[in-house]
């Protein structure tokens, strides 16, 4: 009997601002003077990440921008954490991320601060530039949505001899039927 390879669990921390700054859907928003839109969308494009590659995503935003008490709470399925009023992001996610590795986990921490990536990795976590992760998302957002028009075509096809290319033709040929005899 062969056994699986058992995978270390994955961990994202997030620097929110960081991200809402860089990533052009949010920037806009915050241009616009809509932070708290931006967060929301942040989240949203995070949680859907986090479910499809199966990580703990950990998003930490400076309490600067939301005066108040340390606050923590999950959203989306993810874990979203308010600084307390004097604590950065970049200090939360260092003694943090410290605290999560271990040789059962991968620490990655998502920044494009460079004086905290250069800490981050001294401690042993891998980092993510805004970029980079922006990017993994827009990748993961495509790679969802063939994922659907497979499951969604693979019905179709479980009795049925027909490609998807060939599924998809015959669609276009039905609806350009019906146009026509709508005109």
């Amino acid at each position: 009997m062969k056994r699986k390879k058992r995978l270390k669990h994955q961990v994202l921390f997030v620097d929110g601002y960081n991200m809402i700054g860089f990533w052009p859907e949010l920037a806009q928003l915050k241009k616009q003077e809509k932070l708290a839109d931006a967060r929301d969308l942040l989240l949203f494009m995070l949680s859907e990440f986090a479910k499809y590659k199966g990580i703990e995503v950990i998003v930490v935003f400076d309490a600067q921008f939301v005066p108040g008490i340390q606050n923590k709470y999950d959203e989306f399925g993810l874990t979203v954490i308010f600084t307390k009023v004097d604590e950065t992001a970049d200090t939360y996610i260092e003694r943090e991320a410290s605290l999560k590795i271990n040789p059962l986990t991968h620490v990655r921490v998502a920044t494009s601060d460079l004086a905290e990536q250069w800490i981050i990795f001294s401690k042993g976590a891998l980092r993510v530039s805004a970029r980079e992760l922006y990017k993994a998302i827009k990748e993961s957002e495509k790679n969802i949505l063939a994922d659907t028009k497979e499951y969604h075509y693979s019905n179709f096809r479980r009795n049925s001899p027909w490609t998807e290319g060939q599924l998809e033709d015959l669609q276009l040929f039905f609806e350009e039927m019906e146009d026509e005899k709508m005109h």
